[in-house]
């Protein structure tokens, strides 16, 4: 078994391993990866040939965490892991997209990448070495990529960056980014921050690349003791005479479509297409059979170039728009009646109806990972049907891409709900519209959405997508604001940025060539700041604050503590007593213990609904206080009085003598019947017993000349005068003790040992 290992020594003394050769041997790469107690295994398998007609790099990247690596069983009837959690498919995104781009443009094999998470302690977070590890199978295998890479996390920390944080230390952050770069070009970038600058944002990005060289270096001698060469393979049929020959014919064509500033995306599509039909038209179906396929391709080339061609020579974008125009925008707030907040944002030929629903506790999302447990009270859900682009096919469900975006979305937002906010939040996206930046559309019009809905965000959030078109390593470019979906397909970048006024919330970033330059960050992310800040004023144009007021429709929400003792009286036996609560108010009343108290929700769209269940509750945990009156049940009747609640789990005895100023004998005179209502007010309360000394009479008036009756005197007992000690003693009859029977050896024979007499020889004798 020949095992290589590669151990990777970080600045702050972190030691990663990476090993090949044990595990997996026969998949085409696999790598075991370990810190501290957190081991990945990746694995990379890919096909010796491409499906036939495959003009795309099918690559498929899967995370998936064991619950056994922290040692707990998963959830749910079958108690094995299903399907992946949204959490596992947003860090499979993140190692594909650092991945993609590294493959050469011909291979077409079909390729998947597995990361498993199997051991883990809890401190290291496994996501932050997923790239790495899947980097490192690659490396090792014969499969061709033009890598390594690596990805790391980088959290600010007190102003301080911290590459790879544990969980612990990701808690104290104000900046938490995913960072994936090769040994000389940033590849992509993601993450959430609390309103940072962009000179910030970029120095996080040159932290983490420092890291990554290291990362980089390592695998690269790594990949040499391994020593496998990659393999050959011929994935793509050319003819170089016909690839000239569509460029010759069509560019100028296609050019003339670029250029000729057509606002409509169908209408432009229908454009280019028309150039390729016309050359096609000069083919008999046999070739086109034939060679159909590759002048697709090569027609595919043409629009690029021509299309870049107008950006970088004239200026040109295929809407006719400036590098750093914005496309017309119109919003609209409170758009439906129904939900409790909504909001139309569309820009250009993207459009995004969004709503808001808000909840109590009962709403909040559980989450159940491998290693992570909790809940989440604002969740943003994104939904792209396919009318949206105009595609006549079926919904199917949510896929990874609708994830992602709704994630990115929900990281722009989610830090502008004030702390201690009660309500449970869900934003909706309906995206009815898509050309370009959906994810965007979603920040504006989910913005927009909360505000409508009455929830006082701290401020206002916008999002704009930039793209870049360059060529000779970044000497020649341009920054794109706002870009198209033609423009983020053909073009070299997709870099979305979402903030307020005062800084960056949200980023994320796919570069798809190499020799991006800090300069040219630099410089869109200035140009986004402008764009960010024009759309801020057309948001705020429509609704500059959120609304004074919940909608009337939507739940009015209450909080309130009481003691941890009361809970268990709030709740009841097999909580009977919340449920008649709720019953009868109509609010919806949650319990939650936090340390010495019970943190109490009540919701109801009504306030006297709220009122009331706050009533209840109130009188669950009140205290009885002496003097206070009370409107008392009466539960019992007994001869001596009747027993009566006066509070919420509070019984005492009402005696006879107490409910009336005038006396009775017996109960039934009194009239009183179980059930009956009865005002009575507290007199005392005994310290040692914990009884109650109640009294109805008291609130009524005293009759004139009133006495009270005198005791009855108690019934004298005889009394025997002679002194106990002087009675005379009886004298008992000695009983005489049976004599015992015993053996010859003194033992005493017992009864059942005793013989008895045969009745047959009773009747001989």
């Amino acid at each position: 078994m020949n095992v290589i290992r590669k151990v990777i020594t970080m600045g702050d003394g972190t030691e990663v391993i990476l090993e090949t050769g044990k595990l997996a041997k026969q998949a085409d790469g696999a790598v075991m990866l370990t810190v501290g107690k957190t081991m990945l295994l990746a694995t990379v398998v890919s096909a010796q040939d491409a499906v036939p007609g495959t003009d795309f790099m099918p690559l498929s990247v899967d995370y998936k965490e064991k619950f056994a690596s922290g040692g707990r069983f998963p959830g749910g009837f079958t108690r094995r892991e299903g399907r992946s959690s949204d959490y596992e498919i947003l860090v499979s995104r993140l190692v594909d997209r650092a991945l993609r781009p590294l493959f050469p443009d011909n291979y077409h094999a079909e390729t998947f990448v597995n990361v498993t998470l199997y051991s883990a302690d809890g401190v290291d977070m496994p996501d932050s070495y997923a790239g790495l590890a899947a980097s490192a199978a690659l490396s090792v295998s014969d499969v061709p990529f033009q890598g390594p890479i690596s990805e790391v996390r980088v959290a600010r920390i007190n102003g301080d960056f911290k590459v790879n944080p544990t969980f612990a230390e990701l808690e104290q952050a104000d900046m938490d980014i995913m960072v994936a770069a090769t040994l000389d070009n940033i590849m992509m970038v993601e993450g959430e921050m609390k309103e940072v600058s962009e000179d910030e944002l970029l120095n996080a990005m040159k932290a983490a690349h420092e890291a990554i060289k290291i990362h980089c270096q390592a695998q690269l001698e790594f990949m040499k003791e391994a020593g496998k060469e990659k393999r050959v393979y011929d994935h793509e049929v050319n003819d170089e005479e016909l690839r000239k020959d569509v460029r010759e014919k069509t560019y100028d064509k296609a050019y003339a479509v670029a250029t000729s500033c057509n606002t409509d995306k169908h209408s432009r599509a229908a454009n280019f297409q028309a150039v390729i039909d016309e050359y096609k038209a000069n083919f008999t179906e046999e070739e086109l059979e034939e060679k159909g396929d590759m002048i697709d391709r090569y027609y595919h080339d043409v629009e690029r170039d021509a299309m870049r061609r107008s950006v970088l020579d004239e200026g040109k974008r295929l809407d006719g728009r400036k590098t750093n125009e914005i496309r017309p925008i119109w919003c609209e707030a409170g758009y439906l009646p129904g939900p409790h907040g909504s909001a139309v944002f569309t820009r250009g030929e993207t459009q995004s109806l969004s709503t808001v629903t808000l909840g109590t506790k009962l709403d909040e999302k559980l989450i159940d990972e491998a290693l992570i447990q909790g809940t989440d009270k604002f969740l943003l859900h994104y939904n792209f049907p396919p009318f949206s682009t105009g595609e006549a096919k079926a919904s199917r469900g949510i896929g990874r891409r609708e994830i992602g975006h709704g994630n990115l979305a929900c990281r722009a937002l989610k830090s502008m709900i004030p702390n201690g906010y009660p309500y449970t939040i869900r934003v909706v996206s309906d995206i009815l519209e898509s050309n370009g930046s959906s994810s965007m559309a979603t920040v504006c019009a989910g913005c927009l959405a909360l505000m409508d809905a009455g929830v006082p965000i701290k401020k206002p959030v916008s999002g704009i997508a930039m793209g870049l078109i360059s060529e000779n390593h970044g000497t020649n470019y341009a920054v794109l604001s706002d870009i198209l979906g033609d423009e983020d397909h053909l073009g070299d970048m997709d870099f979305k940025v979402t903030g307020t006024r005062d800084g960056i919330t949200a980023t994320q970033m796919d570069i798809k060539v190499d020799g991006l330059s800090y300069e040219i960050l630099e410089k869109a992310l200035k140009q986004a700041h402008e764009g960010r800040m024009f759309i801020l004023n057309k948001i705020q144009a429509e609704l500059p604050a959120p609304r004074p007021d919940l909608k009337p429709h939507a739940p009015r929400l209450i909080e309130m503590d009481i003691p941890k003792d009361f809970i268990g009286a709030v709740i009841g036996p097999g909580g009977k007593i919340i449920q008649n609560m709720q019953a009868e108010s109509g609010a919806t009343i949650t319990i939650e213990e936090e340390g010495e108290v019970g943190h109490v929700q009540i919701a109801a769209c009504n306030k006297e609904s709220i009122d009331k269940a706050m009533a209840m509750i109130k009188a669950i945990i009140a205290l009885p206080e002496v003097g206070e009156v009370y409107v008392s049940i009466v539960k019992s009747i007994m001869p001596y009085g009747c027993f009566v609640e006066f509070m919420p789990g509070k019984e005492g005895l009402l005696h006879i003598s107490e409910i009336d100023w005038r006396r009775f004998e017996t109960m039934e005179e009194t009239g009183i019947k179980e059930g009956d209502k009865i005002s009575v007010k507290l007199l005392d309360i005994d310290q040692k017993t914990g009884k109650f000394k109640l009294s109805a009479r008291v609130l009524k008036e005293k009759p004139e000349g009133y006495q009270e009756p005198q005791p009855r005197p108690r019934p004298e007992r005889p009394r025997n005068d002679r002194p106990r000690n002087d009675r005379p003693r009886q004298e008992r009859p000695r009983q005489e003790r049976p004599q015992m029977e015993r053996t010859p050896e003194g033992r005493i024979i017992e009864p059942a040992e005793r013989p008895k007499n045969n009745p047959a020889d009773i009747l001989e004798f």
